[in-house]
Formats: structure tokens, C-alpha cells, sequence
């Protein structure tokens, strides 16, 4: 297998190193997180790779990264767009700071990081874009106002982006997973009662993980996790005002 060059960002998280554990060990890998020392600390064990960080709330310190990566490497054959976080609270509960806090992490950055590599690998005539999105921005549920509204955008952005380089040699993929068992829930849901009343669509990291690097360099417009809400979510679309009443009333796990 040629060598990638991959790019990971929000890389200290646990899906992250999940994908990690996937990949070819020849696989060259960018990892991009808040702090340095614990990327170095996570990944140890791997050889080929290099650790920054960077603050993705930073549009220019996006801007320096993705240039440094490309002075350095030449290219960028994946990039996994993977840093965020969620809050589950009521609307109301929001300030205007927690609100754009969670759109500059879970959207704004995402979309950057998309726009500057996306241009760069349109020229290259090649290269994968994927963006682990959320079953949040496909289903929107009660006290997932903000943080379904972030992914909503992600992938509204993700599915235009597609089009437009559907003629350049670039793939763009949207990974939406539903809950997964990782440290996401230690702020999302602090005291875990949302995570216990989900349990049976809670999904494990290496259980994305595989997914996800299975279709690494493959034409695939999204990747939906689990089946059964996959499910659920042709129901939504199809049946919208039961969809609504059976969240409001009887699959409120809030």
C-alpha cells in the first residue's frame, strides 16, 4: 500500500484513537489536538506520525496549519474531520457565548479545515474528506437543540461540497454515528443518564473505527451507525409529523 498522508483532528479523542488503531502503519499521520503532550502521550506507539497543537476555534491558526502541513508533506491524501463536543440542555438554557462556542468547534473549524484542504487536494486531483458528523444532524431530538443545529450545518456544508468536487478527483463523506462509548459524554451527559437510557444504540469507538477506515478512498456519500437508527432516520424523513410526536412523547431519553 502507498503511503498516506492522513490528517486527524480532534486526535486526543477516542475515536480518533480508534481510527488510529485501523490504519496501516505506513500510513504517515497528522495528528491535531488542543494539547501537544497529550497527543504525544495517546500516540507513543506509533512511529509515523507527528503531533500539533492548535486551537480550531482559530481561523488563521487553521490557515498556518494547513499550509505548514502542505510545505511540509507536499500533500494530503485523508483528512478526518473529527474534533467536537456536545452539550444536551433545553434551548432556553443557552447563553449567545455556549452557543457559538459549540458552532465554532463542531462547524466553523470542520468547514475551514474542508475548504483550505478541499481546494489544495481539487489541484492535487485526488484525495478524501471525511467528517464525522452525527445521527444529531440528521434527527433532531428535545435538549439537542445547538448541537444537532452544529452537525445540521456540517453536513448541509459536506453535501454541497460533494457537488463541487464530485469533478475534481475528491471524495467527501459524512460519518453519523448515534452514541458512542467515550469520553463525549462526560460533557454531554455528565451524570450519564442519557448515555444508560440509550444503551442499546450506544456504539463502540472500534466499531466506527473499522467502518470508518474501511472506506477510506472510497466514493461513499455517508456512512449512518447504527442500522437501526439508520432506520429510524429514512422513518423521519418520510413519516415527519409522527417522527416529531414519538420523539416529543415516548423516545424522549433526555
Amino acid at each position: 500500500m502507498a503511503q498516506r498522508i492522513i490528517v486527524i483532528t480532534g486526535a486526543s479523542g477516542g475515536l480518533a484513537q480508534a481510527i488510529v488503531k485501523q490504519l496501516p502503519k505506513e500510513d504517515n499521520l497528522v495528528l491535531l489536538g488542543r494539547n501537544k503532550e497529550r497527543l504525544e502521550h495517546c500516540y507513543r506507539h506509533i512511529d509515523n506520525k507527528v503531533c500539533f497543537e492548535l486551537d480550531i476555534t482559530n481561523p488563521i491558526a487553521i490557515e498556518e496549519m494547513v499550509n505548514q502541513i502542505y510545505q511540509s508533506y507536499g500533500r494530503i491524501d485523508v483528512l478526518i474531520n473529527n474534533a467536537g463536543y456536545g452539550a444536551f440542555k433545553t434551548f432556553d438554557d443557552f447563553s449567545a457565548t455556549e452557543i457559538a462556542d459549540m458552532f465554532q468547534v463542531n462547524s466553523l473549524a470542520s468547514i475551514h479545515f474542508a475548504r483550505l484542504v478541499g481546494q489544495k487536494m481539487a489541484e492535487q486531483g485526488q484525495g478524501h474528506l471525511i467528517t464525522i458528523a452525527s445521527m444529531a444532524g440528521l434527527i433532531a431530538s428535545v435538549k439537542s437543540s445547538v448541537y444537532s443545529a452544529s452537525k445540521f450545518a456540517l453536513i448541509g456544508f459536506s453535501n454541497a461540497l460533494r457537488l463541487e468536487l464530485a469533478d475534481k478527483g475528491v471524495y467527501v463523506t459524512t460519518v453519523n454515528p448515534g452514541p458512542i462509548a467515550t469520553k463525549f459524554f462526560e460533557q454531554a451527559d455528565p451524570f450519564g443518564n442519557y448515555l444508560a437510557s440509550v444503551a442499546k444504540f450506544t456504539l463502540q469507538a472500534d466499531q466506527v473505527a473499522r467502518r470508518i477506515a474501511s472506506i477510506i478512498g472510497k466514493n461513499k456519500r455517508e456512512l449512518n451507525l447504527p442500522v437501526s437508527l439508520a432506520a429510524i432516520h429514512k422513518f423521519y424523513v418520510l413519516f415527519p409529523k409522527l417522527s416529531d410526536y414519538l420523539a416529543r412523547k415516548v423516545f424522549n431519553y433526555k
